[in-house]
């Protein structure tokens, strides 16, 4: 079985499960999923304190939707390396002004170009990399945001899982019962 490539795996990372195009202004719930924040809204019709996770169907509060800045980020990354917009000639993906080859990019325009657009005035002072180097230098990019964004969805894990841990000691304490085998109670 052959490996998935990196780049469906990308796009599988920046992707909201609910609208499959690149998260916009996504927000991360307390289970640890990301959803584009419109997507959720337009899901959790009526203002409930609580509903599910539309992955996982926990329960999570509405009012605690945080902003996931680092994904957004990662989305614009990706956004920026897919060549979907460009013209494919002949499995070449080519400048759509000069019909020659993307084999540089530009670091200033954020953008891949053509051996022309290089000496051209609009890119002859840039900073410009060939096109692999520049991916293989994003790709980097890409894995320690995601890196990041792994760990602290497992550190929210750990905090969600600390604090139903706690909510069992109160319930328990709330209905004057102590703890099993200590003798305390009604």
């Amino acid at each position: 079985m052959a490996a998935a490539s990196p780049v469906k795996d990308l796009w599988e990372e920046a992707t909201c499960p609910l609208c499959l195009e690149y998260f916009t202004a996504p927000v991360t719930l307390a289970c640890g999923h990301d959803f584009c924040w419109a997507c959720l809204s337009r899901c959790w019709k009526g203002p409930g304190p609580a509903t599910s996770c539309l992955q996982c169907s926990e329960t999570v509060q509405q009012r605690h939707l945080q902003p996931n800045r680092q994904l957004a980020e990662v989305v614009e990354i990706a956004q920026q390396l897919s060549l979907e917009a460009e013209q494919k000639i002949g499995g070449n993906v080519v400048c759509g002004e000069h019909q020659e080859a993307l084999k540089l990019f530009c670091e200033e325009d954020q953008t891949p170009i053509c051996v022309i657009c290089r000496e051209s005035r609009a890119h002859r002072t840039h900073i410009v990399l060939p096109i692999e180097e520049a991916a293989q230098e994003y790709k980097g990019k890409i894995q320690a945001h995601l890196k990041t964004l792994r760990e602290e969805r497992e550190k929210l894990l750990g905090w969600k899982a600390t604090g139903e841990g706690r909510s069992q000691e109160y319930l328990v304490g709330a209905c004057g019962y102590g703890p099993a085998g200590t003798g305390s109670g009604r």
